[in-house]
């Protein structure tokens, strides 16, 4: 194995453990009302964008095709506005383990849409996988409960299903400009277009933060989201993408549940039922069916 595909695997695996831990710390910024969900979007693509293009003063120039501009506003639509607008909105009324669960579905979303738009065929086992996958996201949006006063387990998993969609939309575009450019070179640019779509959404919510009132955990909540789950994650996962398939890549997403569940039930955002474990269990064996390579014929 050389050197730079353990990098990508590295790579892939930090991004699903940031990720884990960021559910969490975002949830709770948000269920305490700090920051509602739009306006801490709007400062988390603020800050992210601010460190990418600052990155780019001291990064090698490439040139960039005009036609390519347009691909850059695609991937931002899905990456970074619709993306993010979705996801943090569904935290709102969910919770991290509810969140991070429903997020294990974008393996098979992205095989759907490889189906769909590179034609790989689905096999009758791939295709069980998506039933039992989609039955376990189903049952724990429908029947999962939450102790959390406000919540509307429903409409939040919804929201975060519209997420896994849109992220696997993004890896797959992704994928098509890293065969082509080094991530320091669009990267910022899906940050620019993204802030220009969601100010529209933040720009209230965000003037109405009270940043005084601000304890210590929640700053540093805001500023892990921000450089960990904005900045590290939308730098490692094109790096990563670089040299491995975008299927692989999100097969990586099983990490999520795991680091997220642990966590929140340690920091007390979260507890386990058998409801989210039946439906969990759903979820990974409908992954595994779809990420299973068949047997060579011998």
């Amino acid at each position: 194995m050389n050197s730079n595909r353990i990098f990508a695997l590295v790579a892939a695996f930090l991004v699903q453990v940031i990720y884990g831990l960021s559910f969490t710390f975002a949830n709770d910024v948000i269920d305490a009302g700090y920051i509602k969900p739009y306006g801490f979007i709007l400062l988390r693509i603020i800050g992210a964008a601010c460190l990418f293009w600052l990155l780019s003063l001291f990064t090698p120039i490439e040139k960039i095709e005009r036609k390519d501009y347009i691909k850059f506003f695609v991937a931002s639509i899905f990456g970074i506005a619709l993306n993010m607008l979705t996801f943090f909105k569904g935290l709102e009324f969910t919770t991290p383990i509810h969140a991070s669960v429903i997020m294990t579905v974008v393996p098979i979303v992205v095989l759907v849409l490889s189906a769909i738009f590179l034609k790989e065929r689905i096999t009758h086992l791939k295709f069980l996988g998506i039933l039992l996958g989609f039955s376990g996201a189903i049952i724990l949006s429908i029947y999962g409960k939450s102790t959390q006063i406000g919540d509307n387990i429903l409409l939040g998993n919804t929201l975060v299903f519209i997420n896994a969609v849109s992220f696997s939309l993004y890896l797959i575009l992704i994928k098509k400009l890293t065969d082509k450019y080094h991530p320091f070179t669009f990267i910022r640019w899906l940050f620019l277009f993204g802030l220009i779509m969601v100010i529209p959404f933040g720009f209230g919510e965000l003037s109405d933060v009270v940043w005084s009132s601000f304890p210590p955990y929640i700053v540093f909540s805001v500023i892990f989201v921000i450089l960990g789950a904005t900045f590290a994650t939308y730098l490692l996962n094109p790096l990563a993408l670089r040299h491995l398939k975008a299927s692989t890549v999100s097969t990586f997403l099983y990490i999520q549940p795991v680091i997220a569940g642990i966590f929140a039930i340690i920091m007390g955002s979260d507890t386990v039922n058998s409801i989210k474990l039946i439906a969990a269990a759903l979820i990974f064996t409908g992954v595994y069916l779809v990420t299973k390579k068949p047997r060579l014929k011998t």
